[in-house]
């Protein structure tokens, strides 16, 4: 089963939201950046492309020092398509 999450970074002062796959690992990954929230990544696992960023490159069960927050799948959605349609926006 697919779940969303958010969590925030503050010595980077980055907000991430993660889609996690059944298996335990990011399949999509959003990086909001700063008090205006610039997208600076919008990955997915399956992406030939690096300008959209990475996933991580750890499953979540080996995280350590991270708060959760949960997100609806329809929460994740509208700030993934968001930053990603910025992101695309930038390219070209």
């Amino acid at each position: 089963m697919r779940r969303w999450f958010r969590s925030y970074w503050d010595e980077e002062d980055t907000w991430f939201y993660f889609e996690i796959g059944d298996d335990g690992w990011v399949t999509r990954q959003v990086e909001l950046q700063g008090a205006e929230r610039r997208p600076v990544a919008a990955a997915r696992d399956t992406d030939p492309d690096a300008r959209y960023g990475f996933t991580a490159d750890a499953p979540v069960s080996e995280w350590e020092c991270y708060a959760p927050e949960a997100l609806t799948a329809e929460q994740f959605e509208n700030t993934w398509a968001a930053a990603r349609h910025q992101l695309t926006a930038r390219f070209t």
